[in-house]
Parts: structure tokens; C-alpha cells; sequence
């Protein structure tokens, strides 16, 4: 029972990514609320949750370790009011969770709390209750639920005086009065960005999978699979067919494997993109990266339990058929993540590097690596005789693994600058990355040669012609490094990845792109562009956003385009992953025409829920023209090619000119 639900739940993830429509058609869970009063000061508040067949919702009380509680927060409690006891719940149902190995507790039907308070303040007759809680049918939904409680029985009236005066006035200066606003969704060029972010994931992906199959957990796994397949029947095209199921199970189940991050996505539109340049995830992501190199390096073994081979390895044995052969692709799957793993994170943190949508980018990532897995399974059952074609197992898989452990390591700076950068730390600038990835590849070359080896490499032997060319790649890589520290040639072909060049350890007379002036602030930009009279290039831009810095360092640079940027616009170049805290005076809450409140208190913040609300966009790069009198000049663009972004400048720059006749 265990192993087929698990895959039921792989299968119930599916439903994930059913059109929005099919989603709302019924609300898993409809709670409402109730209040009944004990006497003048003390009130009891019962909240019930009728629950959809097939869903639970877990109790407050559900053991640690296992899904999440269910969670009340009441506002002003302690000032407005207090709470007399816990809050306390209907029946609930214990079950014991397989998966996080721990009795659980939760709700099915119908869910009932409820909670005493006594009134500290005899003119309150509102109070606000926040409920936090997961939703389950296999998968698990995280929703909150507000509810908004009138004492005397009079309807909730949520007023404008919940934000005190400043965060009021603060939160209405951020709302712009744009002329021609409709300009923005006219489509004409914005409709020319470019669409390559998820054929680029999933290059990488198909990559990454074919990387994979050279290692040591992969490889001689091709000919014993493929063997299994063909000879297990006497009718060849069935077997082909289980080999090509195989491969179908293998592609699914990487892509199943990118379903969460649809579900955190439909949460929060933007929480992937917060977490994406959280400070402290990406020193995880470097932590983590150096601890998969050094597992690529040999000083220990990178393994998922063993006994969660053996469950599916003996769980493909008994179902047969397509079951079967699906816990055969999971087992794969399984015993291969010792050099899957770290091939899987990477392309975790290229997704989280890349512009556009998270969730969709790592789905296109992790079809494109079981793809390339599934491939040779499928082709070498048809064509059997290409087997004697493979090469045979031996250390040049070792050398693949110690390669991908040098790219990890690569990686993992990248990470730690991207957390430099959102930080304002000032530690990884510029030239020290290059220094270290500089040394980096310079390892990897004189490993290549044979000048120093790794504890898992085997006896010494004569260097392959392939070896020593990817020796040379890395050197000559390591030289082009250094000519580009030293400014002797350009670094374009890593735009995004090293810091900006005005991240740097020498002295400059400006911390905006190429040198160009720009204003951080969106106020003194607009004083100064009605001072010279000249139009604005509002640019939403971010620390840690690799292709902010491909357009400022392929395009920008170019040289039509550079000189409109310096003499005829003005540059607002605003982060909105600026993590520097505002002034205290400068923080605030902001309310959303939802009703939902987020406090202000970052740079990025501002600038953020500036974008979102002025401009209904929340990815970067985001580029807007506008007049000094807030006049929309053209459409909005985002990642483009050079020639694609001067038509667009000369264009918004030709408009203003006529508006001034």
C-alpha cells in the first residue's frame, strides 16, 4: 500500500497545473465564523472550516517534525483584548505519516475551534483573527484565512485607519498619476522580447542530462537496462515499447519532481522570485555547492537511503506491467542521485539566475535532464546493435565527476555574490571573483594534465586526446579570465555572472552601469529630468539579476545605444532587491486594494511594490519610458536584442520631441 501511493501522490501533483478555472471550481475548504457573548467583557469566538471530501486540514497540535500546524493569529490580543486558555478544537483523527515517519493530527469534513477572550479596552467591538493553515488531499495547499469579526453584530467595517497617518501618506506617494498608461500592454515591440528563457533552461537540462549520463551511477546502467528490456520477450517490438515506456517514466518523473514550485508559485506570484535573492538562501546555495563538489571530488558519497532502492527495486517486481516499469524509472532515479544530485542543483540555481518564471523554467529544466536520461534507454532498445558502439566503463567517469565538481564550485560563487550584492556587503567585489574563478579553472587544467590527482582516481594512466583538449579549454578559459581582469579584452561572454564592472576595488566616480549617471531614487530623477528637460529611462533592475547585467554589458554598451542612455535620457535605475533597510522615518505599511498589508521596511521593498502597483510588473529587467510630466512614451520592454531596444529609444525619444512642439 505504501509504494502505491506513492505513486498516487506523484500522479495527484498533477492536478497542480490544471487550468486556473478547474482550480476554482470548488474551494477545498469554506470556513466562517461565529460569536457568542458570556457577558459584557468576555465573548466566544468559534471558527468552522467545512472541509471537501478527500481533503484534511491539520490541527494545531499535529506532531513537530511532520505537516505543518494549523495556526491563529489574533490581532491586538494582549492590548485590545486577551486570550482566556488555548484555543481549543473539535474531534480530530491521529494517523500515522509514512513519509515524515510520525503520527499526525488532523481534521477531516469539518474543523471547529474556538477561543475565550475578555475584552481589556470596553470600547473594542472589532477584532481581526488571521487563521494559517495547510490543506491536504496528496498534495498539500498552504492558505491563510482573515477573518474579520464584529462583536455587536454589525457588519466589519475595515477603514483606512488601520495604517497610521504616515504609512498613509507614504503608501499614496508610491501610486503614480501616469498619462497614457494603456501604452504599456499596446504590445508593437514589447511583443519582440525575447522567448529564449525556457529553450536556454531546457538546453541546459537536456545538458545536464547527457553530462549525467557519463558518470560512473549512469553509465553502466545503459546496456544492463536495455538487455532487461529485449530480451525479456520474445516479440521484439514489446520490449522496445517497455523500453520506451521507461524512458517516458524517467521524463516524468524529473518533471514531477518541479511541481512544488508551482505550488509555492500559485501562493505567492512572487514568492520564488523573494526567495531567488533572499541573502541568506544564497549562501545556503553556496554552502550547498561546495559540499556537492567535494562529493564530485571523492572525500565522501552524496546517497539517498538505500532503502528506498530496495522498496522500489521490490516494488517494480511485484506490480509487473507499466507499474512495474515505472518504479523501475523511480529507482533509477534513486540509486543515480549521487551524481544526479548536484547535477539537479545546479540546474536548481540556473533557474533561480534566469529572468521569467521560476516554477515554469525548472519544469522546462527538468524535462529537457530526463529527456537526455531517457533518450539512449529508448534508441538502444530499438537499435540494439549500437551497444557495441559504447565505450567501456572505466576512469575517465571519475574525470567527468572531479570536471562537474569544478563547474559546482564555480557556481557556488555565484551565489555568494549574488548575496553580496543584495547584502551591500563589499566583500566578493569584481576582481576578487575573477581571482577565484581564475584559480579555479586553473586547477581544473592542471588536473586534467595529470600534475595532481583526487583520492578516488584510479592507477595513472597515458592522458586521452579528449582530456587534454578539455585541459586546454580550461587554461585558455583561465587566460581569457585574466585578460579581462586586466581590461585587456571584454567580458561579455559571462554577462550576469561576475558583479558589474562598477562592483569594483578601484577608485569610481559612480556606482551606476558603464559609468553612466543615474539616479537611485525615482523623486530626484524626476526633479532633475524636469530641470534639463529631457525624457526618463526608468529602469527596474536587481543585484542579483543575470540578465539586467546581459543588457547593460551587451546592450547598453553598444555603440548606438550608449550615447542615447548618456545625452538624451535620464537614468532611474531603481533595485528592487535592494536589501539596505529605509530610514525609520522612511518605513511604512502599505495596503493593496486586496486589503492585504506588507510592511515596507527595505530599499527593494519600496521599489518592488512601486513596480507592482504602477506598473502590474514584477520581473527584471523592466524598462519604461516616460516624460518629466509622467507621460507613458511607448510600450514597456523587458530582455531584448540591440536592435530591438535602439528602435525602442528612438521612438519613446521621438514622441517626447513632438509632444514639445
Amino acid at each position: 500500500m505504501y509504494r502505491i501511493r506513492i505513486l498516487l501522490v506523484f500522479l495527484a501533483l498533477l492536478s497542480v497545473l490544471m487550468p486556473a478555472q478547474a482550480q476554482s471550481e470548488e474551494n477545498p475548504a469554506i470556513w466562517s465564523h461565529a460569536v457568542e457573548k458570556i457577558s459584557d467583557s468576555e465573548y466566544v469566538l468559534t471558527f468552522k472550516g467545512k472541509i471537501q471530501k478527500g481533503w484534511h486540514v491539520y490541527s494545531q497540535y499535529t506532531a513537530e517534525g511532520g505537516s505543518l500546524p494549523s495556526e491563529f493569529t489574533f490581532e491586538k490580543a494582549g492590548e485590545d483584548y486577551e486570550l482566556l486558555g488555548k484555543t481549543e478544537e473539535s474531534e480530530t483523527i491521529k494517523e500515522y505519516s509514512d513519509i515524515f515517519e510520525v503520527e499526525e493530527t488532523f481534521f477531516k469534513k469539518e474543523a471547529v475551534f474556538t477561543q475565550q477572550i475578555r475584552l481589556l479596552k470596553p470600547e473594542v467591538n472589532q477584532i481581526t483573527v488571521n487563521l494559517f493553515y495547510q490543506i491536504c488531499k496528496e498534495v498539500c495547499i498552504p492558505k491563510d484565512e482573515l477573518f474579520q469579526i464584529s462583536l455587536d453584530g454589525d457588519t466589519f467595517v475595515a477603514t483606512e485607519q488601520e495604517l497610521d497617518d504616515k504609512s498613509l501618506a507614504l503608501g499614496a506617494s508610491l501610486k503614480l498619476d501616469l498619462k497614457n498608461k494603456a501604452l504599456l500592454n499596446q504590445g508593437g515591440l514589447a511583443d519582440v522580447k525575447t522567448k529564449s528563457n525556457l529553450w536556454m533552461i531546457f538546453g541546459l537540462g537536456f545538458l545536464g542530462g547527457l553530462i549525467a549520463l557519463l558518470t560512473p551511477c549512469v553509465f553502466p546502467m545503459i546496456p544492463l537496462t536495455v538487455s532487461f528490456f529485449t530480451k525479456q520477450t520474445q516479440q521484439k517490438s514489446k520490449g522496445v515499447g517497455n523500453a520506451m515506456l521507461y524512458g517516458f517514466f524517467i521524463v516524468l518523473i524529473y518533471f514531477l519532481l518541479s511541481l512544488p514550485f508551482h505550488v509555492f508559485d500559485s501562493v505567492d506570484s512572487q514568492i520564488l522570485n523573494t526567495i531567488a535573492t533572499n541573502i541568506w538562501l544564497n549562501v545556503l546555495f553556496f554552502l550547498i555547492f561546495i559540499f556537492f563538489a567535494f562529493s564530485f571530488f571523492g572525500y565522501y558519497e552524496l546517497t539517498l537511503p538505500s532503502s528506498w532502492a530496495n522498496k522500489m527495486d521490490a516494488a517494480s517486481s511485484r506490480a509487473g506491467g507499466a507499474l512495474g516499469i515505472f518504479f523501475m524509472a523511480l529507482t533509477l532515479a534513486i540509486v543515480s542521485f549521487s551524481c544526479t544530485g548536484p547535477i539537479l542543483g545546479g540546474l536548481l540555481g540556473s533557474t533561480t539566475l534566469a529572468e521569467g518564471d521560476v516554477a515554469t523554467n525548472l519544469s522546462s529544466g527538468m524535462v529537457g535532464f530526463g529527456l537526455a536520461l531517457a533518450l539512449p534507454f529508448a534508441l538502444f532498445a530499438m537499435f540494439p546493435s549500437w551497444l557495441s558502439s559504447l565505450p567501456k566503463s572505466g576512469g575517465w567517469m571519475t574525470t567527468v565527476k572531479v570536471v562537474l565538481g569544478f563547474l559546482e564550485l564555480a557556481l557556488a560563487f555565484k551565489f555568494l555574490s549574488n548575496a553580496d550584492l543584495v547584502g551591500n556587503w563589499g566583500i566578493l567585489k569584481r576582481e576578487l571573483f575573477l581571482g577565484i574563478w581564475i584559480v579555479l579553472f586553473v586547477l581544473m587544467a592542471l588536473y586534467l594534465f595529470g600534475v595532481f590527482r583526487f583520492p578516488h582516481d584510479g592507477p595513472k594512466q597515458k592522458l586521452s586526446p579528449t582530456r587534454k583538449f578539455v585541459g586546454f579549454l580550461s587554461g585558455a578559459f583561465s587566460l581569457y579570465l585574466i585578460l579581462g581582469t586586466l581590461n585587456f579584452v571584454d567580458l561579455k561572454l559571462l554577462s550576469g555572472f561576475p558583479p558589474p564592472d562598477f562592483y569594483t576595488l578601484k577608485e569610481t566616480n559612480s556606482d551606476c552601469p558603464l559609468g553612466l549617471d543615474c539616479f537611485k531614487d525615482f523623486e530626484d530623477g524626476v526633479a532633475y529630468a524636469q530641470e534639463v528637460n529631457k525624457p526618463i529611462l526608468l529602469d527596474f533592475t536587481g543585484w542579483a539579476c543575470v540578465n539586467c547585467r546581459k543588457m547593460e554589458e551587451n546592450v547598453w554598451s553598444d555603440s548606438k545605444i550608449y550615447p542615447l542612455i548618456k545625452d538624451e535620457y535620464v537614468l532611474i535605475s531603481l533595485y528592487v532587491d535592494d536589501r539596505k533597510e529605509l530610514p525609520d522615518g522612511q518605513k511604512f505599511d502599505f495596503k493593496y486594494e486586496s486589503g492585504r498589508i506588507k510592511t515596507i521596511e527595505t530599499v527593494g521593498q519600496k521599489w518592488g511594490t512601486f513596480q507592482t502597483i504602477n506598473f502590474n510588473a514584477a520581473s527584471q529587467p523592466y524598462y519604461v519610458l516616460l516624460s518629466p510630466n509622467l507621460e507613458v512614451l511607448n510600450d514597456a520592454v523587458q530582455y531584448v536584442d540591440v536592435e530591438t531596444y535602439e528602435r525602442w529609444l528612438l521612438s519613446g525619444l521621438e514622441k517626447y520631441q513632438l509632444s514639445m512642439r
